[in-house]
C-alpha cells in the first residue's frame, strides 16, 4: 500500500515492539514471514520486544510458545498487560485486598507477585481486577459486581473486546468489563495498550525513548492508539482484527502512521524480497 511517510522512518528506529496474536501469528497459525522479518531486524542490530494485551498467560508461557513457533525470544523480550497491572498494584496499591477475574495462570502470577487476593466468598475488598478469562463463570461475574457495588475500585488488565483466532473471535477482557459495567455502572481503569503505564514500563525496562521505538499491531484501538497517543511510530497490519472497512471508518487521529497487509510487506519494503 502507498504510504505518505517514508519507510526509512521505520528503519531508523532502534526498538521494534510487536503485538502477538493477529500480528505475528493468528491462533495456531504462525506467520513464517514474521519470523523472517524479526530475524532480519536482529541481524541489523535492532532490538525486539513482544507485548501482548492477552493477560490470560504469563511471560514464561509466551516465551515457550514463541520459542516453539520459531521466533527465538530472548530474556526480557516479552511483556503482557498483566505485568503492567501487577506493577501498578505493587507501586500504587500495596497491601490492598484484590478480587481477580482471570485464568488460574493469571491468578498464580498475581499471587507470586505478592498481591493479596480474596476469593468469591469475600464480603468486601479494596480492588476488583477483571481480565480475559477463558474459565469465566456467572459466579465470578456476580462476585465482581457485588464487590464493586460495595465500594471496591475497579481495574481491568486491558480493553480488547475480542481475541482473534484462526477460527474467529473470542470475547476478550473488554467484553467481560462491559458486562460488569452494565450491571454496576462502574467503568474500569484499564491497563495494557494503549495506556500510558504501558509505555512507561517499556521505557523503563528497555532504556529506549519513545522516538526510538515503533509498534506493529492489528488493532486500531489498542496497538495503534498506543503509538498515536504517546508519540511512537505506529504500523498497522491487516492480518488480524482490523479490516480495510474499519480503516476507512477511522478518523485521521485513529489511523496508523503506516498500513500494510501484513509484516511480509514491511519486510519487503525494508529489506527487499527474499
Amino acid at each position: 500500500m502507498a504510504q505518505e511517510r517514508k519507510i526509512e522512518e521505520i528503519f531508523d528506529k532502534k526498538l521494534y515492539i510487536f503485538d502477538m496474536d493477529g500480528t505475528i501469528y493468528l491462533g495456531g497459525i504462525v506467520f513464517d514471514y514474521a519470523i523472517r522479518f524479526i530475524d532480519r531486524l536482529r541481524e541489523s542490530g535492532k532490538k525486539v520486544l513482544f507485548f501482548t494485551n492477552n493477560a490470560s498467560h504469563t511471560t514464561d508461557f509466551y516465551f515457550e510458545r514463541l520459542q516453539k513457533r520459531g521466533f527465538s525470544p530472548r530474556e526480557g523480550e516479552i511483556m503482557t498487560s498483566g505485568d503492567v497491572t501487577i506493577t501498578f498494584l505493587q507501586r500504587h496499591r500495596a497491601g490492598k485486598k484484590v478480587y481477580l477475574i482471570g485464568t488460574d495462570e493469571l491468578v498464580e502470577n498475581f499471587r507470586r507477585s505478592g498481591i493479596d487476593l480474596v476469593d468469591e466468598s469475600a464480603e468486601a475488598c479494596d480492588i476488583v481486577v477483571s481480565s480475559f478469562d477463558t474459565t469465566l463463570t456467572y459466579e465470578k461475574l456476580n462476585a465482581a459486581c457485588r464487590l464493586i457495588r460495595g465500594g471496591a475500585e475497579y481495574l481491568s488488565t486491558h480493553p480488547d473486546y475480542n481475541c482473534p483466532t484462526e477460527t474467529g473471535f473470542l470475547p476478550d477482557s473488554g467484553a467481560i468489563a462491559a458486562f460488569i459495567t452494565a450491571s454496576t455502572g462502574a467503568a474500569p481503569t484499564y491497563f495494557g495498550k494503549p495506556y500510558r503505564e504501558t509505555l512507561d514500563m517499556i521505557e523503563e525496562a528497555t532504556g529506549f525513548k519513545r522516538d526510538e521505538m515503533c509498534i506493529f499491531g492489528d488493532r486500531l484501538y489498542t496497538d495503534i492508539a498506543l503509538g498515536k497517543k504517546h508519540g511512537v511510530c505506529s504500523i498497522l497490519v491487516l492480518s488480524g482484527e482490523t479490516t480495510r472497512e474499519d480503516l476507512e471508518k477511522a478518523s485521521p487521529e485513529e489511523r496508523a502512521d503506516f498500513v500494510f497487509p501484513s509484516l511480509a510487506e514491511v519486510d519487503a519494503a525494508m529489506f527487499g524480497a527474499s
